[in-house]
């Protein structure tokens, strides 16, 4: 069998500059040194990987994602919420769930994990993984919602990025 791992992701960005702010910013990157291309571009590292972005005028595709697990949620929350250029993406179309008193709704599936879907400063789609909601103080993120479209099932459950089969954060 061959081994596999990711070792980045690259994401088209229509501002350089306001986008690394911003993943700088709410999720503390370090960023890498880059090579100097005609196409600019900056570099971060993410766990064992990187994440890659490239100043083009394309558009981000409108559902195509990539996920990170966090460690802390709250921070990242709320650092989204305070980060004027970056959105929030309810789906209130496919869950009936809104904004409830300013606050957008965040989601887990039966085993607890947490889905939270956002959209940096150029439009890319990001899905924020946490392992445990148990672990999230509801007074800094009051609607937390349960994914009312996912059977809980017996064993692992296989939309649940953790557990036997998923994702394993390193420990630290």
């Amino acid at each position: 069998m061959v081994g596999v791992d990711y070792s980045h992701v690259t994401i088209v960005v229509d501002d350089l500059d306001e986008t690394a702010e911003f993943y700088q910013e709410v999720f503390d990157l370090e960023e890498l040194p880059t090579p100097n291309w005609d196409t600019p571009v900056r570099w971060f590292r993410i766990g064992n990987g990187q994440l890659h972005l490239l100043d083009d005028d394309s558009d981000p595709a409108a559902v195509s994602h990539y996920g990170l697990h966090i460690d802390e949620f709250e921070p990242v929350y709320e650092g989204v919420l305070d980060h004027d250029t970056a959105t929030v993406e309810p789906f209130t179309d496919r869950t009936g769930h809104g904004i409830v008193d300013g606050h957008p709704p965040v989601f887990y599936l039966p085993t607890g994990t947490v889905q939270w879907y956002i959209r940096d400063p150029s439009g890319n789609l990001i899905e924020i993984n946490y392992p445990n909601v148990d672990d999230i103080d509801e007074s800094v993120v009051p609607n937390i919602v349960e994914r009312e479209d996912v059977e809980p099932g017996d064993g692992p459950h296989p939309g649940d990025i953790y557990g036997e089969f998923g994702f394993q954060p390193a420990d630290d």
